[in-house]
């Protein structure tokens, strides 16, 4: 596939290494030259110098002949301005924009072909939200993503010591559990996979990665580690779009909800916009105005300013000063890794959050869904089986009998309105939407070949 990426910021780099690895002919725009060069250096790609919204740039880049145009700089104008002239001049297929501003998103109506002709718009601020607002209803997960239109979730939590499944083995779960079906789908314990089968024994500290229906999520939970009701007293610093969009969606759900922000004038138009939320003007590591705010009573503190160190600081002191739980929005990756075991317990990353979204829509098969899992290192997707016995390598087999590549494990399965989690018996029917979790990322071609139906299916 021939992909256009505009703009080489946090996303866009990113993508390009992922979608390069996978024999994808890539090219990357920018205004940077010096970032350029260290990424061609780097990766197996292309760059064009300049700006992606230039006719002449696209058209440097590849455009009358590219399968995709991906514009993920930094401005909404710039994003939307690409997409158009790729449209009007080389009639791309597909094209993918990163819109942040509410103004836009709030009138999706625009985004058509005879207006502004984007395929698929990407909201960061949107995905972030949702990810944060999940680890909050379920406060001992370290990660929580959903499939199958709500229905089926895949949490990763860290089994502690005095939980029921500790030293015992895997198969226990459902002897402990006979009513709830739910499919372990990987396990890391010292950063290393393990492929779960039923004799596998828990041990203190494992990641454990499971798929239930999401009415059964807390009973799984219970086995793994000490399960906690969400808290409703949250702390947030930060008032700007994810801040505010997190606060809105909080107080909704009757949440108390706090704000922080340094910005007098921000702090105000937000008091402004939200209806129960306090908005305090002041400074997320001042340790004094935490203890006003009777910092230790707080159930989740998120810090959500456009600085790393700010927020990771803010999150470490209010750790300190006694909040129960704590995450802080963290953009570079080094600083995503250092922070493991911390004293802040979540590292939020946008832009892992944001490439699972796009390469949804990137993925060769019929993809509804793709999750960057454990900070990119794994993945879960849910793809739609087509076809039939003749035509595809899938549909008509059941799972023990289906070549997957090794690392690979089928955890469930929407069968139009049923949850079924995966078993080796189960067979795969078409129309299936089947959620995999994929270990070693350098075997997903080979997953969506096996999905893709032959040509002559009609």
């Amino acid at each position: 596939m021939k992909i256009i990426i505009l703009g080489a910021g946090q996303v866009g780099t990113s993508m390009a290494e992922i979608l390069s690895r996978e024999d994808n002919d890539i090219t990357l725009v920018d205004i940077d030259s010096e970032k350029l060069a260290g990424l061609q250096d780097r990766l197996d790609i292309r760059t064009v110098h300049g700006a992606g919204s230039h006719p002449s740039v696209l058209e440097q880049a590849g455009g009358p002949d590219a399968d995709l145009v991906l514009a993920v700089t930094n401005q909404d104008e710039v994003n939307m301005a690409s997409c158009q002239i790729a449209h009007s001049l080389f009639h791309t297929p597909k094209k993918i924009a990163r819109i942040r501003s509410g103004e836009y998103l709030s009138h999706p109506e625009i985004f058509v072909d005879d207006a502004i002709p984007i395929d698929v718009i990407i909201s960061p601020e949107h995905i972030v939200t949702q990810h944060i607002r999940n680890l909050i209803q379920y406060p001992n997960a370290l990660q929580v993503v959903s499939f199958a239109k709500d229905r089926i979730q895949l949490v990763g939590v860290r089994a502690n010591q005095g939980s029921p499944l500790i030293g015992r083995q895997l198969k226990a779960l459902r002897e402990d559990l006979p009513d709830i079906d739910s499919r372990v789908a990987a396990i890391y314990r010292q950063n290393r996979a393990i492929l779960p089968r039923g004799d596998t024994v828990i041990e203190s500290g494992d990641e454990v990665f499971f798929l239930a229906a999401r009415q059964h999520i807390h009973s799984v939970m219970s086995e793994l580690c000490r399960v906690e009701r969400p808290g409703r007293r949250i702390m947030l610093t930060g008032a700007g779009n994810i801040g505010l969009r997190l606060a809105s969606a909080l107080e909704q759900s009757n949440y108390t909800v706090k704000i922080i922000e340094r910005d007098a004038k921000r702090a105000k138009q937000v008091s402004g916009q939200l209806d129960r939320s306090v908005v305090l003007h002041g400074d997320g590591a001042d340790e004094e105005l935490m203890n006003q705010e009777n910092i230790d009573t707080v159930d989740v503190f998120c810090s959500l300013t456009n600085d790393d160190e700010a927020n990771i600081l803010s999150a470490m002191l209010a750790k300190r000063l006694g909040a129960h739980r704590t995450m802080a929005l963290v953009n570079r990756s080094a600083y995503v890794d250092l922070l493991e075991n911390s004293l802040v317990d979540i590292a939020i990353s946008p832009r892992v959050a944001t490439v699972g979204t796009i390469l949804t829509h990137v993925r060769k098969g019929d993809m509804v869904a793709v999750h960057s899992l454990r900070r990119g290192a794994a993945e879960a997707i849910e793809v739609i089986a087509h076809g039939d016995p003749e035509s595809s390598k899938v549909v008509g087999r059941s799972i023990e009998d289906i070549q997957f590549p090794e690392g690979t494990m089928v955890g469930a399965i929407l069968r139009g309105d049923e949850v079924v989690i995966a078993h080796g018996s189960t067979v795969i029917e078409p129309e299936d939407h089947v959620i995999l979790f994929v270990i070693d990322k350098s075997r997903l071609r080979e997953v969506e070949q096996l999905f893709q139906v032959a040509v002559t299916f009609i």
